[in-house]
């Protein structure tokens, strides 16, 4: 493995091409739907203005120069119904992936085929995440349930300017629901199977003319229903108990407004099951007779998360400006425990006693748990804009974080009675960012507008890691820092009324990362900086008198020294490496229409095309097993990756919604159907038959009665319908362990709103 020492070059000779044919690829989709979408009459409603905040200011999403997508409403209740947690975005969005190696905390996102499949607990994203207007660093945070959320925006592409450090991917941005005026509310209750019961509710208060609180909360509950007919190891798994509160409290008067707001979440129950030698050699197919109900152990399984955190967004009107104050402060604790050669006994030589009992399969003995005793995290920002409605537009800004974290990693026998810990590793990381940013937008013309941003970040790490006992380290220190200035400019032109197409082209920037879980290692791995600059071009549009829309966009984006994480194939450990470059290519569209008064359906897909381009890079592959199909590397044991797509980077993506609904009594009944698909992608850096996962195609089902003006609602609800089951990640040792995605989940909602 090694780092790159060549130069880049960023914009590639086909870029423009590339833009000018799916720009005209995209008036095609409007002559295919134009028969089905045309209303008879008024038939067909118009559809509602997406307004979107992702540049810091409320905006037409027509108006906004980048690719951008949001959820809100009815499709959030179908997605949450069976309790699932913020994974349940992956494919629902062009261009967005999102799994976990830990369940139900820790999520990995990728836009456009870039993310990190690090599962060390102080691993570092390319895509940010911010939660009410405040940056959730690490991945433990990142997991906070969806609940109670006004909108869903994804800002695809690098957000380098408004946001900052590790965003060169983008953006997911979550909103609340805010306090209001008025005493209002809901509350959503659900029961499915495996005894799934899920609550949903919030309370808004207006406390006098000034004060207004809202309180919302969710708990997801699910008995386990996974059993291990072991005498030894966890009994019973995958039941959890997830609970999740938030406080806000507004004041407004004439020119200030503040938003307090404190959260919370308790998460009690089970890892990722790895499950041993669940793939059939030399396929991608589950060995013949899998029972997924049954799951032979002999480790201990449990997993803990509780988090909480406050802050202050705070907002003063002055003359011909406005100042923002946003003042943050998060915590975490997490363990998480698994048995991670997936099976019971041992065989493996010479690690292995004799005439060891063991199954299913080739086993080794390894059962570890990483946990975060005492995670801290402090942000402030400082933004002024410009509220005026001249043709100059302007915001400048100053923005500060802080973060302490402890990573412990523990080693289990599991072949001892009572699996006694026997390894101990702890990592400590003190990280300190700041930066100032300005942004400005400049209206050419009433058609024409520009806008142009700049950002100077500085970042310092102070690290340290050793294992400790009978063959530990020293201490291992490591001091990274960088600094890096990341632009963007963008141009929007409004056609016509209904009519607009923008162009862009930005930079993105990755902090430096550093691996040191040196449970199973002797020594630590930094990753330089991360750099990227992408170009894109579409076109949104309103069609047939605004009862459909559609949006498309191109992209190609050049990463310099892109941040990879490499297992070792044998051990359970990871080390980083910066590839010279990599490329990503491609097309995204999305699509609305109201067909007519009763159907309304939704589209959405994208194609991305990447490419590691680093032709001396290598890495271990499997540690025995599997069959790797990449070119030998020049050490032995070792494959060359360069050429290889991104890992986790499907390359087509796409979704389809139709909804239909009709009057009946007093009510409205109605029937929700979605499906999303996603495309086969490499588990891992390198190529193997068995850790290629398969494309999937998973539908959902919702069909409801509504009824009081929309006050009651009753509905039956259906994911993963078809219940297919297969692998979509791995644990890549010697003996084909897999994760599986979710089984299918079914049951019934009664919803009031007051």
């Amino acid at each position: 493995m090694r780092q790159s020492t060549s130069h880049q070059r960023f914009i590639p000779s086909s870029t423009l091409s590339l833009i000018a044919l799916a720009v005209a690829t995209a008036f095609p989709v409007q002559a295919a739907f134009a028969q089905a979408a045309k209303p008879a009459g008024d038939e067909a409603g118009q559809l509602d203005t997406v307004i979107v905040t992702g540049q810091r200011r409320s905006e037409n999403l027509k108006d906004v120069p980048l690719s951008i997508s949001a959820i809100k409403g009815e499709a959030l209740d179908t997605y949450n119904a069976s309790g699932q947690d913020i994974r349940f975005m992956a494919s629902r969005i062009p261009s967005l992936n999102v799994e976990s190696d830990f369940g139900r905390v820790f999520p990995r996102f990728y836009i456009r085929g870039l993310g990190n499949t690090d599962f060390d607990l102080n691993a570092s994203q390319p895509v940010g995440l911010i939660y009410d207007d405040v940056v959730q660093e690490n991945p433990i945070l990142k997991g906070y349930p969806v609940f109670d959320v006004d909108q869903i925006e994804v800002l695809r592409g690098p957000q380098g300017t408004l946001f900052g450090r590790n965003s060169p991917a983008g953006v997911i941005k979550f909103d609340s629901a805010k306090p209001s005026n008025a005493f209002e509310g809901y509350a959503n209750i659900g029961y499915g199977n495996n005894s799934a019961f899920n609550l949903e509710g919030a309370v808004n208060v207006p406390l006098n003319k000034e004060w207004a609180m809202r309180f919302s909360g969710q708990s997801q509950n699910r008995d386990d229903r996974v059993h291990n007919p072991q005498s030894t190891g966890t009994k019973d798994l995958e039941g959890y108990k997830d609970n999740a509160a938030r406080l806000q409290l507004q004041y407004t008067t004439k020119d200030f407004s503040a938003l307090f707001n404190a959260h919370g979440r308790d998460l009690s129950g089970n890892a990722t099951l790895f499950r041993a030698n669940i793939i059939k050699k030399g396929t991608n197919d589950l060995v013949p007779g899998f029972d997924y109900a049954n799951y032979p152990t002999d480790g201990i399984n449990t997993q803990t998360l509780k988090s909480s955190g406050v802050n202050a967004r705070l907002r003063w009107d002055l003359d011909g400006m406005t100042l923002y104050s946003i003042t943050a402060y998060d915590k975490a604790k997490l363990y998480s425990r698994a048995d991670v050669d997936g099976g019971f006994g041992c065989n493996s030589v010479p690690w292995c006693p004799p005439n060891t009992v063991t199954g299913p399969g080739n086993l080794f003995n390894a059962e570890t748990a990483d946990g975060v005793p005492d995670l801290k995290q402090i942000t402030q920002e400082l933004r002024l804009q410009s509220n005026t409605k001249d043709p100059l537009q302007w915001i400048a800004g100053l923005y500060f974080f802080k973060e302490d974290i402890q990573v412990d990693s523990f080693n289990f026998d599991s072949l001892a009675p009572g699996n006694p810990q026997n390894g101990y590793a702890v990592q400590h990381q003190h990280a300190k960012s700041w930066a100032s940013f300005g942004s400005v937008n400049y209206a050419v013309s009433d058609a024409f507008k520009l806008r142009a941003g700049v950002r100077y970040t500085s970042d310092k790490k102070d690290f340290d890691a050793q294992r400790t006992g009978a063959g530990g380290t020293p201490l291992l220190i490591a001091h990274p820092e960088s600094t890096n200035v990341s632009w963007d400019l963008g141009a929007n032109y409004t056609v016509d009324k209904a009519t607009s197409v923008y162009a862009r082209i930005a930079t993105g920037y990755r902090a430096p990362s550093i691996q040191g879980r040196v449970l199973f290692g002797n020594d630590i791995s930094i990753a330089n900086a991360e750099k990227n600059l992408s170009v894109e071009a579409g076109i949104k549009q309103d069609l047939f008198n605004n009862t459909a829309r559609i949006s498309a966009s191109v992209f190609r984006y050049d990463v310099k020294d892109l941040q990879l994480t490499a297992g070792s194939g044998s051990v359970n450990q990871n080390r980083l490496v910066n590839a010279d470059k990599a490329t990503g290519q491609g097309v995204e569209v999305e699509f609305l229409v109201n067909l007519n008064r009763n159907f309304k359906a939704t589209i959405g897909g994208s194609y991305n095309d990447t490419e590691i381009k680093d032709a001396k890079l290598f890495v271990a592959p499997c540690g025995g097993g599997c069959t790797v199909t990449n070119k030998a590397g020049p050490v032995a044991g070792t494959v060359l990756i360069g050429g290889n797509p991104l890992p986790r980077a499907p390359k087509l993506v796409g979704n389809f919604s139709l909804r239909y609904n009709a009057a009946l009594g007093d009510g409205e009944i109605y029937a929700y159907t979605d499906w999303s698909f996603k495309d086969t992608y490499n588990m891992f850096l390198y190529e193997a038959k068995e850790y290629t996962a398969k494309s999937m195609l998973e539908g959902g089902l919702r069909v409801g009665y509504k009824w009081a003006d929309g006050k009651y609602e009753v509905a039956a609800y259906g994911r993963n319908i078809t219940d297919k089951q297969q692998v979509i990640a791995a644990i890549d040792f010697n003996n084909l362990t897999g994760i599986l995605n979710e089984p299918r989940a079914y049951g019934v909602q009664f919803k009031v709103n007051f």
